[in-house]
């Protein structure tokens, strides 16, 4: 089940996603302790939402270098 603040929330392309349209994450702001992530060619599916931290850890490894986008 969807919880209702991700039914109305505003979602943008990650800027991690690949270009070219296929490997596309969304993610969602708004929703206090929370990022929200779903794959873009699958809307109406469950979408993830990790604490706020645990996403940040994991795009400040991406940055450095310690994990491929």
């Amino acid at each position: 089940m969807t919880p209702p603040q991700l039914k109305v929330a505003a979602w943008r392309k990650s800027s991690y996603s690949n270009p070219d349209g296929g490997e596309c994450v969304e993610v969602a702001d708004g929703i206090p302790g929370r990022v929200p992530i779903r794959d873009s060619k699958r809307p109406a599916q469950a979408s993830l939402t990790p604490p706020t931290h645990a996403w940040q850890t994991l795009v400040r490894a991406i940055r450095v270098g310690h994990l491929e986008p």
